[in-house]
């Protein structure tokens, strides 16, 4: 019972083949009590979502980039448990134009929209929870690896980049509440958000050719299980870290002779 008596947020859960979805379920089979989000029209979504959970759980609409929506979920959160122990970033969003191949022509709107929605986010989240985490606790949030350019992901590459610098900064300045912040660099999953990615099969391509474990893109199961690892007590002392659970692919420079 990784995770027995915690009271976490879960953003971000779409269907059930997100890696959010995973995270609500492993941590629920752990001892955890969830909050799901939701938005939009994928709001519908999310509420049939939890239902094939262990557990189903209340959904909240969560609009990150909407004061009145974070006002909401923070009051709701005050009412129904006093408190939170941590909670999942998964929140992004760039639009068509900022992908595909446009890096030199996204007009900066919607360069500022993946920014915004991307990484600022999680500094929305983060200052949000704070006075609800009074005890300390942990934030975790989804990350791919921008080290280097990748095909078509353009600006959502450079979000991402940016994502991990915020991680950085909120782990310095929670620090001192006792509250860790982390990142989980996941390899590509054929999840929804993933598959709205323009050349997303590239990806899937070369993480079978390079990385040293054979990456399955159909199971977030590996993933989600960092996260909850993290949001749970036994990472006391890791904070500002970026965790890569893609099959060892960030540290291979070229293919794996498989025969």
């Amino acid at each position: 019972m990784l995770l027995e008596n915690k009271k976490l947020v879960v953003t971000g859960l779409l269907t059930d083949d997100s890696i959010a979805w995973h995270v609500a379920r492993i941590a629920q089979e752990e001892g955890a009590e969830i909050v799901a989000t939701g938005f939009g029209r994928g709001l519908r979504l999310t509420e049939r979502s939890v239902q094939r959970l262990p557990v189903s759980c209340p959904v909240l609409e969560l609009d990150i980039n909407d004061p009145d929506h974070v006002a909401g979920l923070v009051a709701d959160l005050g009412e129904r448990w006093g408190r939170v122990d941590g909670a999942l970033h998964a929140i992004a969003f760039a639009p068509e134009d900022a992908l595909g191949g446009n890096f030199l022509s996204t007009p900066p709107e919607s360069a500022q929209t993946a920014f915004m929605t991307s990484a600022f986010s999680y500094k929305t989240l983060a200052v949000a929870l704070l006075p609800l985490m009074g005890d300390g606790g942990a934030l975790v949030t989804l990350d791919f690896d921008n080290s280097q350019a990748w095909p078509a992901y353009d600006w959502m590459g450079v979000a991402k980049s940016a994502l991990q610098s915020v991680t950085r900064y909120l782990a310095r300045d929670l620090g001192p509440h006792g509250i860790r912040v982390n990142a989980v660099s996941a390899g590509p999953l054929s999840t929804v958000a993933a598959k709205s990615i323009p050349g997303f099969d590239a990806f899937d391509r070369v993480w079978k050719q390079r990385a040293p474990l054979s990456w399955d893109g159909s199971n977030p199961d590996p993933v989600a299980r960092m996260v909850c690892v993290l949001l749970s007590d036994w990472a006391p002392m890791t904070s500002g870290e970026v965790v890569h659970v893609d099959g060892g692919f960030h540290a291979i420079a070229a293919g794996v002779d498989r025969d």
